[in-house]
Order: C-alpha cells, then structure tokens, then sequence
C-alpha cells in the first residue's frame, strides 16, 4: 500500500455528502448478505440518515475520520469518547464504533490503516483502553480485532431494521499494545 497516495482527514459538516454516501455503502456491501432487504433499508433510512450523521458529526465527543484514495472517499471511522460512547461511556476509554472499507479495498491494509490511527489517537488522548461491539457473525471483522490484539470481554444487543441481532464486545488495554 503506497501511503504517500493515502489521505485522512477529520471530516466536517461540510462532508455530510460523501460521509452518508460512503456509510450507506460500506454498511450495505458488508451486511446485505445475511440481513433482509427490508431491515438493511430500515437501518439505512433511520441510523444512516442526513439528520443522524450530522448530528453526530457536531457531538463534540465524537470524531469521524475519512479515508481518501487520489480523492476519492474509499472508508471511515468513527470514534466515541466520554458520555459519547455507546454503552460504556468511561473517561478512561474510547470506541471504535465503525471502522469501514468498500469492499473493492478489503485485503489492501486499509482497514488496517484506519485501525492504526485509532490506535494514535487512543494514545494521544491517555485512554486506558479501547473497545468495539462486533456483530457475532462477522467473522472477517472479528478475525482482524482478533489479530490486532482485542480480546472478547461482553455482548451487547444491537438493532438492525427489526432484527435484534448479538454483537461481541471487544477491548485492548492501549499500553499493552505495540505496533
């Protein structure tokens, strides 16, 4: 992977466009498989919305990240910190709450390349740990938080559309870990 090509910006308000298209489409290339169509649309319409994304783009507890290739949106992230995170809602920790590649890039590092800079900024802001919620039945994902080091520690519920799905919650202690 050539990373002079590679660009990371925060994203804005101003990115509301390419965040919602880029979001929708990584969540859809990863779970239409093995989720109805009507569930995927509900999830798509309600969490992945104009409305939702903008207004967790303003939380000041939240941070999006996308990843550019020659210009192009290919992936983000998206980090929680504090009252912002999901379930734990620590000071002392953060979440990765999406990590996501189009799938055209899976197996090209760049999943890994967003990886390493929650990873930065995790240490940059003194967080005892990070953690995820990962679906069950996402074993390519599970696989790779598995390789970098997360171990299995709780489950959580998760809703996608009507469907009440289990997502494994993994964590890793950040001065455990060495690239």
């Amino acid at each position: 992977m050539k990373e002079a090509n590679i660009i990371l910006n925060r994203a804005t308000i101003s990115d509301i466009n390419q965040l919602q298209q880029v979001s929708r489409q990584t969540f859809s290339e990863t779970f239409s498989v093995m989720n109805t169509e009507e569930n995927l649309r509900k999830y798509l319409e309600e969490e992945l919305s104009i409305e939702k994304l903008s207004n967790e783009l303003v939380n000041a507890g939240s941070e999006f990240y996308l990843t550019l290739l020659e210009n192009n949106v290919i992936g983000y992230l998206k980090l929680n910190f504090g009252q912002s995170q999901t379930e734990l809602k620590e000071d002392n920790a953060m979440e990765i709450e999406r990590i996501y590649v189009l799938k055209e890039f899976h197996g090209k590092r760049f999943g890994q390349f967003l990886y390493d800079k929650a990873i930065q900024i995790a240490k940059q802001r003194n967080v005892d740990y990070l953690w995820l919620g990962v679906w069950e039945k996402n074993l390519r994902a599970r696989n790779f938080y598995l390789k970098n080091g997360l171990v299995d520690f709780d489950k959580h519920l998760f809703k996608l559309g009507n469907d009440v799905q289990t997502d494994i919650m993994m964590k890793l202690i950040i001065k455990d870990y060495h690239y």
